[in-house]
């Protein structure tokens, strides 16, 4: 399989250079030249082989069927769940996809716990280091640092916003004390997190010197590891109900985890309708509803890994919208980077909504969803799931959605303690192999939102070119 940039001015290339790239040398973000067709029956496939299935296209000719499968049960030995993403049923026709039950308690170990494995062996075969970053509104920063720490063939760079992530958020990224893992609290936004990061990845003199790899959602690798459970929840289904299709409704901030259901659903996957559940930093319902593209500030939620504005992988989508037209693309991002804003073509717009609508969901939302989860099934969600939930129920009722829909439950209640509390009046309590998380001491360092503060900590830490 080879992959080509939404911005069409970089080569092709093979899995394994776009995984160790991250982003595309034109700014660009990779997708595959074409979408595989996935046809197997996973009812009764352990996690780890239904990825082998799904994921060998994509790494093909890099790796075969064997050496993947060897990687995935590696990968997911770690997750205290015998089914790594299990199904719950909350409703009639309503249903959770628990992505939490991995090291880090947030649905981004499902992918960065493969990506670590791939990463290893992709840089064995070089014999080069690599300098990971990485922007993080919460989640992403904890799992890759789970995923790369003691790694010796990588230092690890985790951006996150001062402030503005959860105490256990913060804890599980500061308090590893493996030499290659560093942290930066940027004193701004994840926003500002996500630029500097893309801005040094264009800074190619510097990107090449220190062997610069990225691990958000711009890595593709990490939208085609998430597509596995879309097919997983999709087979549980069907074993249970007979079901063969879903809607599924996905807290949603950078647009990865979205689009890999887009994805699932261009490769087979019985995926009705994508419901883009946001918070009050609703550019993307705003988008999706006006077609206008304008960022209006970033406010601080309940929900802190949704609090972003701009939202990097919808470049993915418009690059499919458009008809994979990447000079179109590459005009239009053109002119963000200019004007701030974009006006999406009426003919993209119309694309999208064949797949995708939108919900927000405002604060007094989100907390009354977590509070009647609790008081109907005894059972405590986080606050991204309550967004997640309370868009299904406002597209079931509005006649959005009809049929079973799947919300994606993407971290657990225990990582966001006050809002939980706030909500229900219980405290959700963490994992017992957490105990002593509140006790151990940190370590990271803070750094005014600049490229340059970033830049100048990278190349005193980073071992790679030197």
């Amino acid at each position: 399989m080879e992959y080509v940039s939404t911005r069409g001015i970089a080569p092709k290339v093979q899995f394994d250079a776009a995984l160790l790239a991250g982003l595309a040398p034109d700014g660009g973000l990779y997708l595959p030249v074409s979408w595989p067709t996935i046809s197997a029956d996973f009812a009764d496939m352990p996690f780890a082989e239904a990825a082998a299935v799904i994921l060998e296209p994509f790494v093909t000719p890099w790796l075969d069927r064997k050496a993947l499968l060897g990687m995935t049960t590696k990968a997911f030995s770690s997750f205290s769940h015998k089914d790594v993403a299990p199904l719950r049923q909350i409703d009639d026709e309503d249903w959770l996809l628990e992505l939490f039950h991995g090291p880090t308690l947030a649905f981004k170990d499902v992918a960065m716990q493969l990506l670590g494995v791939f990463f290893d062996h992709a840089l064995s075969q070089t014999g080069k280091r690599a300098t990971v970053i990485g922007a993080t509104s919460g989640d992403t920063g904890g799992a890759a640092i789970e995923a790369f720490k003691g790694r010796d063939q990588a230092d690890v760079f985790i951006l996150h916003p001062k402030g503005r992530v959860s105490d256990v958020q913060r804890l599980m990224m500061t308090t590893v004390e493996d030499r290659n893992v560093h942290n930066i609290a940027i004193e701004g936004t994840f926003d500002d997190c996500q630029r500097i990061v893309k801005t040094l990845f264009a800074d190619r003199a510097f990107a090449d010197r220190v062997g610069l790899t990225g691990v958000n959602s711009i890595n593709w690798a990490r939208l085609a590891i998430q597509t596995v459970y879309y097919f997983t929840s999709l087979a549980a289904l069907k074993k249970q109900t007979g079901a063969s299709a879903a809607s599924f409704s996905v807290p949603t901030g950078n647009f990865g985890d979205i689009f890999a259901g887009y994805a699932a659903k261009r490769m087979g996957a019985g995926v009705a309708k994508l419901c883009v559940a946001v918070n009050r930093n609703d550019i993307l319902h705003r988008t999706l509803t006006t077609g206008r593209y304008e960022p209006q500030g970033v406010s601080p939620t309940t929900s802190p890994s949704m609090d972003i504005q701009v939202a990097s992988n919808f470049e993915r989508l418009l690059f499919e919208a458009s008809g994979r037209d990447a000079g179109a693309v590459r005009a239009l991002m053109e002119s963000f980077d200019k004007k701030g804003a974009y006006e999406m073509p009426a003919g993209w717009l119309a694309k999208i909504h064949e797949d995708f609508i939108s919900e927000r969901v405002s604060e007094e939302e989100d907390a009354a969803t977590i509070a009647e989860v609790d008081k109907r099934l005894g059972m405590l969600i986080d606050p991204h799931t309550a967004v997640g939930y309370a868009a299904a129920k406002k597209a079931r009722s509005s006649g959005a959605l009809s049929g079973p829909i799947i919300t994606l439950a993407t971290a657990h209640p225990a990582k966001f303690p006050d809002a939980v509390i706030a909500a229900a009046g219980k405290k959700p309590e963490l994992p017992a192999r957490f105990a002593t998380l509140f006790d151990l001491p940190e370590r990271y360092e803070t750094a005014p939102a600049t490229i340059d503060a970033v830049r100048e900590i990278i190349l005193r830490d980073a071992r790679a070119g030197k």
